[in-house]
């Protein structure tokens, strides 16, 4: 199949015994996979199995992406079965002319892991040209007084095969005076040699027909022929004579067109124009980078020249002179290198994606080197330019491996501009640089970071719910959803079932929400633990600390402790020796404040007292003391109302009542005890003397009705009298009106209730009407019956409470 050498091209073919186990031991087989196979192979023919050469299955190859990597495509590898293929035409002449061995050398290429496998395939030469003279025609001059054993060299034929498929002998027709040697170069290749046997005669014979025939000894022998034309001149006894036979020079590939280089020497013995020489390439067609000046035979360069195309020229000189007498020379130039091609990096492979946590020796990219200079010139060596955390290995010749050799961090250098340089060891030396951006993937290697390591607000109390009071900030420096930061509540001092009904987080901005309205006299701080998470893969976090105090309003008044109100709601009494002195603490008014600070600085100032000046008060003690000595006219029952203050804006009060009585003993004090519920307020005992006048003033008014109507019953005998006592004559009256009054008395009738309990209230009825002087006050009529003076709609009612 394709192989084109039968048994014999697979059986020379060279792949390592074991390449699986090398495989495994080794990233590069040291060694190259070889194969023998003839050139010319029609393209898709198979040169071998180059994945089972490489130990590779055929289920690894779509992973491995085994390819080839060569700068020119000869050949390609199968995908589904790892063969290695022709791809283009093989030509051996072409690729190698006339070098005795012919490889075609090229890197396998396999990835995950990346291996690459030197593979080296020799191309067969077959016997495909025929040897081919330059000139189909050849015409010799040759005089009658030639000598036998005369030597005339005759055109070469070029065969473009090697070994047995080149031009190996030639071949003359079959004549009586001359015969053919096959010479052979320095260089290995023949040339043929015309001799003369036997004396020519021009007047017998003028001219001779002589076919030259070049063959190779390839299995079919091909051949060619050319034809002898001699020509039988008049005598010329010397033919021309090189100094030397071989010219060997060596030239520098960088010499300029024009540059000489050298010149032939030849002489002839004849005389005249039988000594006139004239030079001559006998293949001049194929002399394309030289020059040769016919009479002085100096060669000189045509065009510039190239060591890398071409390293050596022969050169095959002719000498002839005026009389037709030739003789030939061979002129070798040998092409120096000189150190005029740059090193050239290529990347045979570059990786798309290189994580900042890759370890220390990961591929990054795989790289060659190529020079077409040789030896020294040639020699190159290759290294970073910069401080890179990466690195060069050698992995074969002229290859290169770059692999990571630092810690990579994207957060702080996000690409990198790798210079190669590539330096030859030619004097003066060569350089190339060749500059790749390696762009770093990011990796989720930054937990979040608070911009402040403890958060500490402050929020007044009785705040609007859903308000916020605060707000969180985290940076992450990675990317994408590595770099999105949300937020959370992970931890509080209060209780978890709590702690949503106080405060909330925006996952998105990190505000910080309160729930509700805080109360500082219940709640005076709490702490949170709030937790910045990235979205990562794992997900990283950071935690921080926030406490939260919550600022006192003035939302609560002072609350009097002491003095303490009884049972019943008023207020107990203390006692005060008669014969205190000024500054004796009498008592000491208690009170606190829920609220704090400011706030809760409370104060103590006298509202009411019965003797202002009796009694001082300390501002912010509340100490109740004497300010003087009792007086005789000092009621021995005081009362005191005191307010209590705090600092607050608005401030708020309190007030309370001190009832304080002068005895030296208890039993003293027990008459006063008695009446400590009647009030000490002058406005009250003012109320309490007016209503008791008022009620004798009533009890009279009474009196003087009844005895009025008692009297006008007697005098009048008509039961018509008590007519106006029948119900639905008078309205409904209660309390009676007095009878008889005079104009300027008080309109007002009273309801007195005294209660157990030393509560009197009194009703004051009004009435709304006034009376005529010629009116009578209970009826309306002449017959003098008894009639309200208003109806009961028409009075109002005042109350007075006593206590």
């Amino acid at each position: 199949m394709g192989s084109g050498s039968g048994d014999r091209g697979w059986a020379e073919r060279r792949p390592a015994l074991f390449p699986f186990l090398l495989s495994l031991l080794c990233p590069a087989l040291s060694e190259p996979i070889r194969y023998r196979i003839p050139e010319e192979m029609p393209q898709g023919s198979v040169v071998g199995n180059l994945a089972k050469d490489l130990g590779l299955s055929v289920r690894e190859l779509p992973t491995r992406k085994l390819r080839v990597s060569s700068e020119k495509p000869y050949f390609t590898v199968s995908a589904e079965r790892g063969e290695l293929l022709v791809s283009s035409r093989l030509d051996r002449e072409q690729i190698c002319g006339k070098k005795p061995v012919c490889a075609v050398e090229f890197e396998a290429v396999a990835e995950n892991p990346l291996n690459f496998y030197h593979v080296n395939v020799e191309l067969e030469d077959i016997n495909d040209h025929s040897p081919k003279f330059m000139h189909n025609f050849f015409e010799l001059q040759i005089s009658e007084s030639t000598k036998p054993e005369a030597r005339f060299i005759l055109g070469s034929a070029h065969d473009a095969d090697i070994g047995t498929n080149s031009l190996q002998s030639y071949q003359l027709s079959p004549n009586d005076h001359f015969l053919l040697v096959n010479k052979e170069k320095l260089d290995g290749s023949k040339y043929p040699e015309l001799v003369l046997k036997m004396p020519l005669d021009r007047e017998e014979q003028k001219s001779y027909h002589l076919t030259l025939t070049a063959l190779d000894c390839g299995d079919p022998p091909l051949s060619s022929t050319a034809q002898i034309h001699i020509l039988v001149t008049d005598a010329n006894d010397n033919p021309p004579v090189f100094s030397q036979e071989l010219y060997r020079v060596g030239l520098p590939e960088n010499v300029f067109p024009g540059t000489t280089v050298l010149r032939v020497m030849a002489t002839d013995q004849d005389e005249g124009v039988n000594a006139e020489i004239t030079f001559s390439f006998t293949e001049a067609g194929q002399i394309t980078q030289f020059d040769l000046n016919s009479t002085t035979g100096e060669i000189t360069t045509r065009n510039t020249l190239d060591f890398e195309e071409v390293k050596e020229y022969s050169i095959v000189l002719e000498a002839r002179d005026g009389g037709g007498m030739i003789a030939q020379c061979t002129v070798e130039i040998e092409i120096l290198d000189v150190n005029d091609n740059n090193p050239e990096v290529v990347f045979q492979s570059l990786t798309d994606l290189i994580m900042e946590d890759a370890k220390l020796g990961t591929y990054i990219a795989l790289l060659k080197i190529r020079d077409k200079d040789s030896g020294d010139n040639g020699e190159v060596t290759c290294k970073l330019e910069g401080d890179v955390p990466f690195k060069l290995i050698t992995s074969s010749r002229n290859t290169y491996k770059l692999v990571t050799d630092g810690v990579l961090d994207r957060e702080q250098t996000p690409e990198y501009n790798v210079t190669i340089t590539a330096t030859d060891r030619g004097k003066p030396p060569l350089s190339s640089s060749t500059t790749i951006t390696l762009h770093i993937t990011d990796v989720n290697d930054n937990a979040p970071i608070f911009q402040q390591s403890a958060y500490l607000v402050h929020v007044p109390e009785n705040n609007p719910p859903g308000a916020s009071i605060a707000q969180v900030n985290a940076s992450d420096p990675d990317l994408g959803p590595n770099g999105h930061v949300s937020y959370s509540i992970v931890a509080s001092d209060l209780e978890p079932r709590a702690l949503s009904s106080y405060v909330s987080v925006s996952a998105q901005s990190g505000v910080v929400f309160a729930q509700r309205a805080f109360d500082h006299e219940q709640l005076r701080a709490f702490e949170l633990t709030l937790q910045a998470r990235d979205h990562g893969s794992p997900a990283l976090s950071a935690n921080v600390s926030l406490r939260v105090l919550v600022g006192d309003r003035n939302d609560n008044a002072p609350r009097v402790l002491y003095p303490a109100l009884g049972p019943d709601g008023s207020a107990l009494f203390d006692t005060v020796p008669r014969a205190a002195q000024p500054g004796y603490l009498v008592t000491k008014v208690v009170a606190v404040d829920a609220d704090s600070g400011h706030n809760a600085w409370l104060s103590y100032h006298v509202l009411q007292a019965s003797e202002p000046g009796l009694f001082s008060l300390g501002l912010r003690t509340g100490e109740v003391r004497t300010a003087r000595v009792l007086g005789d006219r000092d009621a021995a029952r005081q009362r005191l109302l005191v307010a209590v203050r705090d600092g607050g804006k608005p401030p708020l009060s309190a007030t309370a009542t001190l009832l304080l009585v002068f005895a030296d003993s208890l039993q003293e004090a027990l008459p006063d005890l008695s009446d400590r519920l009647t009030p000490s307020d002058p406005q009250a005992e003012l109320q309490f003397y007016l209503v008791v006048a008022l009620a004798l003033i009533s009890v009279l008014f009474l009196l003087a009705v009844i005895l009025a109507v008692a009297l006008r019953l007697r005098r009048s005998s008509s039961p018509t009298t008590w007519g106006c006592f029948q119900p639905g004559l008078c309205t409904k009256t209660r309390p009676v009106v007095p009878p008889i009054y005079s104009e300027g008395t008080l309109p007002y009738s009273y309801n007195l209730c005294v209660a157990q309990g030393g509560k009197t209230e009194f009703n004051f009825l009004k009435c709304n009407e006034q009376l005529n002087s010629g009116q009578d006050i209970l009826c309306d009529d002449s017959s003098g019956a008894l009639f309200p003076l208003c109806n009961s709609s028409e009075l109002t009612s005042h109350q007075v409470s006593f206590l």
